[in-house]
């Protein structure tokens, strides 16, 4: 059930899984490997999550699917007793353009760790999913690339519905939600068309993919706009990728239910630690002698144990205590604010929360963060066989 505030799109709902409801809007932290980096399973529930996202491209690759499947499925394999997101791997298998080959049966792709050759059906994909066990699994799309042309952007969204229709055929288990992807690149005309097309399946759940992607964020929030109104109004919305504050506010200001980001806990390991006001860089010197915690208003277990200097002396020294009491703090910060979020639409103030949220918050400048996302995006992009951290 629905409950949408009354000066917004904004929206209440919940996710009833088999591992529990889920109130909504929520964010997902990202454990891509059967972890989320630099914390423990009992870290997030301590925190409040009760559903996370891995992926399927990373497990496929190590330790194997068929190896979690024989360990009691993924929930058991990371002792996660919450529910569980698995994205298809759709995003990770395109974005390393040079690794591999699409197909109208599938894709053909080289593993970034050791070059091994794999193929992989959507039918596969959905049979592996299943396997894991995830309470909600996504359907095999592809992510055209930002700098794609028109041709490609078109060809890639039509084989996305096409093997969307494969993947709602071949879905076989029940206690599983399948949720459809929405591509089309940045043509509203397209986004339209793929919205059609996808609610004419009639999943349980839609996606909002191929943003977030080097785009400037007026471009994200006109294709969010017009791909939010096409998606049925009593079925949850997901914005993929998306984890930012500020980025999250405008996001359920239009009608978003669910997100995920590798960001939080990304920014986190790099020093990066959310506060009322922004972003704070916790090795700098200004923080050596500071004793009182980075966020005096978080109710957060590195908050209430430990000093700034403290902080700031973990992560100059290079100590890996550092990024797990950093993670703690931005997931808590971030789990605070869906909290704010769903209360301020209960009691119909959410457009006035947003606003004073983001009057007080200083986002990234918008340059810095496309300069970023290109350099990320190129990096995955080079034919190397490496480990890249992924969140």
């Amino acid at each position: 059930m629905v409950k949408t505030d009354a000066d917004s799109s904004a929206r209440l709902g919940e996710l009833v899984t088999p591992h529990g409801k889920i109130a909504t809007p929520v964010f997902m932290p990202v454990g891509s490997q059967a972890t989320v980096k630099a914390v423990t399973p009992v870290h997030l529930s301590d925190i409040g999550f009760r559903i996370l996202l891995s992926n399927m491209y990373h497990l496929f690759l190590r330790p194997g699917i068929e190896i979690i499947r024989k360990l009691g499925g993924l929930h058991r394999f990371m002792d996660w007793n919450g529910a569980i997101l698995t994205d298809s791997g759709g995003f990770q298998i395109f974005s390393l353009s040079p690794l591999r080959e699409i197909s109208a049966e599938g894709v053909k792709f080289r593993s970034h760790i050791d070059g091994s050759e794999h193929f992989i059906t959507p039918e596969d994909d959905i049979l592996f999913q299943e396997a894991l066990g995830a309470d909600i699994i996504m359907s095999l799309d592809i992510c055209p690339s930002f700098e794609d042309s028109p041709e490609k952007i078109k060809e890639a969204m039509e084989r996305t519905h096409e093997w969307a229709v494969r993947c709602r055929k071949a879905h076989a288990r029940q206690d599983q939600a399948l949720f459809g992807i929405v591509q089309g690149g940045f043509n509203k005309e397209w986004r339209h068309d793929s919205a059609r097309f996808i609610t004419s399946l009639d999943f349980p759940g839609y996606a909002i993919g191929g943003l977030s992607v080097g785009e400037s964020k007026k471009t994200t929030w006109e294709i969010v706009d017009i791909t939010a109104a096409l998606l049925p109004e009593n079925k949850p919305r997901y914005l993929m990728g998306v984890g930012s504050p500020e980025d999250i506010l405008n996001a359920v200001s239009r009608g978003i239910d669910m997100f995920d980001s590798v960001l939080p806990t990304r920014v986190a390991r790099n020093g990066a630690l959310y506060t009322e006001a922004g972003r704070l860089n916790i090795r700098n010197s200004r923080w050596k002698e500071e004793a009182s915690p980075v966020d005096s208003t978080c109710d957060c277990y590195t908050c209430r144990h430990f000093s700034a200097a403290y902080l700031h002396h973990l992560f100059r020294s290079e100590e890996l205590l550092a990024y797990t009491l950093a993670t703690i703090h931005n997931l808590t910060f971030i789990h605070n604010l869906m909290a704010r979020v769903r209360n301020s639409i209960k009691q119909a103030t959410f457009l006035d929360f947003k606003n004073s949220f983001l009057k007080n918050y200083q986002a990234t400048d918008e340059t810095v963060r496309l300069a970023q996302k290109q350099r990320w995006l190129e990096n995955r992009s080079r034919l190397a066989f490496y480990e890249k951290p992924d969140g």
